[in-house]
């Protein structure tokens, strides 16, 4: 599966932190369009010269091929943009969800989120939880990334808990 990509950043007011995970496009949606034309190009080129030697139906399943893959690099696109981003400040833990161009807002009070880390075998699951609320978080990552993000999420909440109790 993917990497993990975790961006952390310390914020300017009161030991806030932001913390954003996405998914690892290894291929730049441009790049895909690119490849996706190139592949088009090839197969048509290959097509036609199959209904040069008379194999004319080769076309209509050529056009349904170049099609499909059309649609899963539209698929793709839509969600290469995807992330969660995590921002504590001024009291307000605000959990950014984007997933295929929608955006969706959480806030919890960090005094009181409570990390629940699942694991079943090699899988990781991190739920943020308060008040009879819950929120998976680390989507994006492998089992390994959101290890990572569990352990650097409840560390900077703690030192944002201690930094405020101050």
């Amino acid at each position: 599966m993917d990497e993990a990509r975790i961006d952390v950043r310390t914020l300017d007011s009161s030991a806030g932190f932001s913390l954003t995970t996405r998914r690892n496009c290894s291929m730049p949606p441009q790049a895909l369009v690119w490849l996706l034309v190139f592949t088009a190009c090839l197969s048509f080129a290959i097509g036609i010269g199959f209904a040069w030697v008379g194999a004319w139906p080769v076309l209509p399943f050529m056009g349904l091929e170049v099609a499909a893959l059309a649609t899963a690099f539209c698929v793709h696109a839509r969600h290469s943009a995807d992330c969660e981003r995590i921002v504590v400040r001024d009291g307000v833990m605000r959990v950014e969800v984007r997933d295929a161009g929608r955006m969706s807002v959480h806030s919890f009070h960090p005094g009181w989120v409570r990390l629940d880390t699942q694991r079943a075998g090699a899988d990781v699951r991190i739920g943020v939880r308060s008040h009879g609320r819950e929120l998976e978080i680390g989507r994006h990552l492998d089992a390994p990334g959101r290890s990572l993000l569990a352990a650097e999420l409840a560390g900077r909440l703690k030192r944002y808990r201690d930094g405020i109790s101050s």
